[in-house]
């Protein structure tokens, strides 16, 4: 899918603008969760798959908990995201180990998030520093 259609059918959108899109592994799943982001959410999944995708270029994709997952095949995951209301929300599944440190704690012990609001202005090399420092990390098996 790459957009809604004209008379509103599409995934639905979950709590906080959400898409729910089907379970499944490969570009495919990803790329139909980007095509339904609500508004400007839409435009940083985009910026940010493309970056993921060009700083691990076999990067292994996946849409679980209706939300996109990257990490090594067979190797496990290193991050995701997700939509709220009013933000984007990058998750670092081994973030407590990057340096420095993602700057949004959570309950679980080794998750680090980063909050993407509308008017962000997005460090690349940062980012791009943390899903290289992800990426050499043991991925999360789920």
């Amino acid at each position: 899918m790459t957009d809604r259609k004209k008379d509103g059918a599409g995934p639905k959108l979950l709590s906080g603008g959400n898409p729910q899109i089907p379970k499944g592994e490969g570009k495919g799943p990803v790329q139909d969760y980007i095509a339904a982001m609500p508004g400007w959410k839409r435009d940083v999944g985009q910026r940010l798959d493309d970056l993921i995708v060009r700083t691990v270029p076999d990067v292994h994709k996946a849409v679980k908990w209706n939300q996109p997952f990257y990490g090594l095949d067979g190797e496990g995951w290193f991050l995701s995201f997700r939509c709220y209301t009013k933000y984007v929300q990058l998750q670092f599944l081994r973030g407590t180990s990057l340096d420095p440190l993602p700057p949004k704690e959570s309950k679980h012990d080794e998750v680090r998030y980063l909050d993407i609001h509308e008017d962000d202005e997005l460090d690349e090399n940062q980012l791009r520093s943390w899903i290289e420092q992800s990426s050499k990390l043991p991925g999360e098996q789920m």
